[in-house]
């Protein structure tokens, strides 16, 4: 009997690794991990370790600035990441295989706003930039505003996107809605492909705090609730489209929270379908438990519980609430990133 990793990915998951360490992707990839994900908080911490001092140095040149040696990094570690996954890639015509590029985070500071249509304009540019000349590549655009305006026009590029930051179905079919409207436009319909991005445990975070009156049979398992009924919403609406390759929900944000949750809680609630994203420790906890998983991420509770959750979860309130926060937090890695960056350049003696 299958355990672990490869349990997961027998129950209908595609299980991919929140890291583009090519240490990590290396390891993970032989137990059955098939694409990747990257953000400036896994950039910083790669370059911070010292390992890609060389290859920093070599990218220091006359007149580049911190940030754009951050997005260089970037690109570099990104790449490495894709080369490892393309086999899958390939083997699978374009349905797995894929590592995703963050877009610009500082376009959602709240310190330094900007103003909504050049972000727009601004997640189009960088969108198309960094897509060009990659195959299997992702541009992650969060589900803000302005993120949500530049979807239409990336897929109308023939981009392929990763939405992320979603916490509502509103977010989600908004997202979902302009990227197919733009795929359609493009074509190509054959090798179209669309994931997005549902944060799980972080609305458990925000119901324990902000519902503390929730029954015991909720509290703590609205982000797996929601995230299933987006799930289901998703499957529903593509199943008509006719479309060879799956466009899918990332389950996102899945590590244990709460105290009685155990270490893999979310990812056995939404084990069966779609994909679930773990950071390298998960997963190596996931293959340390030697669990057999089995499909549960279209098992709905009860009715009475489904009927407490639309009742006393007011959805809008939550997105916005986690959208506040969400977006705060998104920007300060960005920062961070760059900063590091500004460090390592004096340490390696290029300042």
């Amino acid at each position: 009997m299958a355990t672990g990793i490869q349990s997961l990915i027998n129950t209908g998951s595609k299980v991919w690794l929140d890291s583009v360490d090519p240490d990590e992707v290396t390891k993970n990839k032989a137990i059955g991990i098939s694409g990747a994900t990257s953000n400036p908080i896994i950039i910083s911490g790669l370059i911070e370790s010292g390992r890609f001092d060389q290859i920093m140095a070599s990218l220091i040149t006359d007149g580049i600035s911190d940030e754009d040696l951050a997005w260089q990094m970037t690109d570099h570690l990104v790449k490495n990441a894709q080369d490892a996954f393309r086999d899958v890639w390939q083997a699978s015509k374009g349905d797995d295989g894929w590592v995703s590029f963050e877009l610009d985070p500082l376009l959602e500071d709240v310190d330094n706003p900007t103003p909504h249509d050049e972000a727009v304009t601004r997640y189009i540019e960088l969108g198309k930039q960094w897509n060009a000349g990659h195959d299997n590549r992702m541009i992650k655009v969060p589900a803000t505003d302005a993120g949500l305006a530049a979807l239409e026009e990336l897929a109308a590029a023939g981009i392929t996107l990763n939405v992320t930051l979603i916490f509502s179905e509103r977010q989600y079919v908004a997202a979902r809605d302009a990227i197919w409207r733009g795929r359609q436009r493009y074509g190509q319909l054959g090798s179209f492909k669309s994931v997005y991005s549902i944060f799980i445990s972080r609305v458990d975070i925000y119901t324990s705090k902000q519902l503390p009156d929730l029954s015991d049979a909720l509290q703590g398992r609205v982000g797996v609730l929601n995230a299933k009924q987006i799930g289901i919403a998703n499957e529903a609406f593509w199943a008509d489209k006719n479309l060879p390759l799956k466009q899918e929900m990332i389950f996102a944000s899945t590590g244990k929270k709460l105290d009685w949750q155990e270490e893999d809680y979310y990812i056995a609630e939404l084990a069966g379908s779609d994909i679930l994203t773990n950071p390298p420790a998960t997963n190596a906890a996931i293959a340390g438990l030697g669990k057999a998983y089995t499909a549960s991420s279209r098992t709905l509770p009860d009715q009475a519980i489904i009927d407490e959750f639309e009742q006393k979860v007011a959805i809008d309130k939550l997105e916005s609430t986690l959208m506040a926060e969400g977006t705060e937090k998104f920007a300060d890695p960005q920062k961070k990133l760059i900063q590091t960056i500004a460090d390592k350049r004096a340490e390696l003696g290029k300042g």
